[in-house]
Order: structure tokens, then sequence, then C-alpha cells
């Protein structure tokens, strides 16, 4: 009887985890066509990166002074996810992108829901399904597609190791999106991290860290008070900027671990490839980017890849010792590349 009652909870979970994970790619995936004028108009790649972590932290401030407590219960995995999940990703990302198309790179980045499959199965000794392992595959091929990595393919070592180093930061932001999810071994008595807690002191230590790389003090603000150009629209740079901080970096980031929480680190990556689908089509309506037929079929493999995994039982969430529907969840989500392609 208990263990209907656990398939029942994991049933329940799946449709609003669903959802948020689909807010949040659609969030994300709003980042790229908001920050691509902002960049065209004048501000450096990683300058747009850091006011958008920055941006993130600052609104979420209160919540870090509110959940305080978090820095001396978890330090570790604010400092990891704040390093691995915000920083990271982002540093490698536009690192990458000197020495290889942005395409490859986003693939490459993109192959984090493999490497949390392999995660799951190899480290943490957990079984995945083969629905979530069919999903994966085909929503990666079908990514290859949406950005057509082989255009204009000029493969550097350095910057594919870059790319790859993006990926597994990315693995890092799912990994510990799960992980402050309960009580870890051996200390049952500690409460869950709050995911409000680690989602706000996530995005001041990865601002702190990008400030580091991105050296915020040459920007240039005239930038923001000036206009550019959305969908033949002038737009005022500021607005532009408010879209990045509160739609596609506090909501994506709260939608987006509170997904990984209801629907397991594996089944929530492969959703989150539809970030790309959803950055592309924006692009094409608001940038003029148009899509090809490829890159149609491609976005139609990923929304199948990505249905194929949400139907798959998550088994890491099945046990009847650890119900699904939780009320908190961490923070986090990987996409500041999202700045400047058409993500």
């Amino acid at each position: 009887m208990h263990a209907d009652s656990s398939a029942v909870d994991v049933s329940r979970a799946r449709t609003p985890g669903l959802v948020l994970a689909l807010v949040s790619a659609c969030a994300f995936g709003s980042s790229g066509v908001a920050a691509k004028p902002l960049i065209e108009a004048g501000l450096e790649p990683l300058h747009v990166t850091w006011l958008r972590a920055a941006g993130g932290a600052l609104v979420l401030l209160p919540l870090a002074w509110r959940h305080r407590s978090l820095v001396r219960e978890r330090p570790w995995l604010l400092i990891g996810f704040g390093l691995l999940a915000v920083a990271g990703v982002q540093a490698f990302y536009f690192t990458a992108l000197s020495r290889i198309p942005v395409g490859v790179a986003l693939l490459i980045e993109y192959l984090a829901p493999a490497l949390v499959l392999l995660w799951v199965r190899f480290v943490q000794r957990r079984p995945v399904t083969r629905a979530a392992a069919v999903g994966m595959v085909l929503a990666v091929g079908g990514l290859s597609c949406v950005v057509e990595v082989w255009a204009g393919l000029r493969l550097n070592g350095l910057g594919l190791l870059l790319a790859l180093g993006a990926a597994c930061c990315q693995v890092g932001y799912f990994v510990l999106s799960d992980h402050g999810s309960g009580p870890e071994e051996g200390e049952a008595a500690r409460r869950p991290a709050d995911p409000m807690g680690v989602i706000a002191y996530g995005l001041l230590i990865g601002a702190l860290a990008l400030t580091v790389v991105a050296r915020p003090w040459h920007t240039d603000w005239a930038v923001l008070g000036g206009s550019a150009e959305i969908a033949g629209t002038t737009v005022n740079g500021t607005v532009l900027l408010v879209w990045i901080v509160l739609v596609a970096t506090a909501t994506a980031y709260v939608t987006g671990v509170l997904a990984v929480r209801l629907l397991s680190p594996p089944v929530a990556g492969v959703v989150a490839c539809l970030e790309a689908v959803v950055a592309t089509v924006l692009a094409w309506v608001l940038l003029g980017e148009h899509l090809s037929a490829v890159q149609l079929l491609g976005g139609a493999v990923v929304l199948v890849g990505a249905f194929t995994a949400q139907r798959s039982a998550p088994a890491a969430r099945a046990e009847p010792s650890a119900p699904v529907a939780r009320s908190s969840g961490a923070a986090g989500a990987p996409s500041a590349e999202a700045d400047i392609s058409a993500r």
C-alpha cells in the first residue's frame, strides 16, 4: 500500500515538475534575445553576464539575509553552486567561444544530460531508465541539427576542452540542485537546504567570482541608457537588462531547480535542452535569424526526446522512503552562455 502511495506521489510531482522545467527553459531561452541587442550596441558579452548575475543577486539579496543560516549549515553547497552552476558555466563557455563556433560550444555544453546520466549510474550507483537514456540521445541529436554544428566547423583542442568544462559545470548545477533536496547520508536530522537561499547565495558568490573575470569597472554604462533594436523596435537598454535579471535569471533559476527536485536530474537535464529550441525560435521571430528545414526537424527531435525522458519513471525519486514532492528545492541553472548566442 505504501509503495502504491509513493507511485502516486511520483506521478503527481511529474506534471508540475515538467511545467516548471518548461517555464525555466523558456525563461533561460529568452536571455539571448534580450542580451544580443545590448552586445551589438556595445556591451562586452562578459559584462552582460556579470550584470545578469549581479542583478539577480541584488534582487534576491533579501532572501540571502533571510536564509543566512545556510552560510553556517551548508557552506560548501553554496560555494560549489556559486562557482560551478553560476560562474563556472559562464566563464568556460565565453572563453570557449573565442576559439570554437557558438554552435559547437553549445552542443558540447549540452552533453551535460549525458554526463548526468553517467554520474547517476556510475558514481551514485543508481539505476537510470532506458527511456531517459533514449530521450537524452534524441535530444542531443536533435540539438546538433538546431545549432547546425557542421556549419563552419573549425575545431580547436583547447576550445573543445573549455566547452567540456562548461558541460561539467552544468552537471554540477543539476547534481547540486538535487543534492540540497534532503538530508545527506548520516545526517538525518539536517533540514533540506532551502531553494531560495541556495539561489540567492549561488548568484551572489557567482557574481563575486565573475567580477575577477569580467572586470565590470570597464563596462560601457552609456549603452544601458541608450537604445537597442529588437524585432524592428527601439527598446531602452535598461528595459532589456531588467528582463534579463528578473525573467531570464531570477525566474529561470527558481523554476529550474524546483523542476530538478520534482523530476530528478537526468530527466530535468534532458528537458532543459528545450532551452536551445526556445532560444532559436525567439531569435527567428524577434531577431530575424531564420530557421532552416533541418533546424526545424532538429527542434522536433529535441521535443520528442524531452517527452520520452519525462515519461520515464525517475528511479531516483521512486523510493518509498524519499517522497518526490518536496516543499523545498535548491537553486540554480546553467545558462549565462545564452547571452551571446541564439540561446
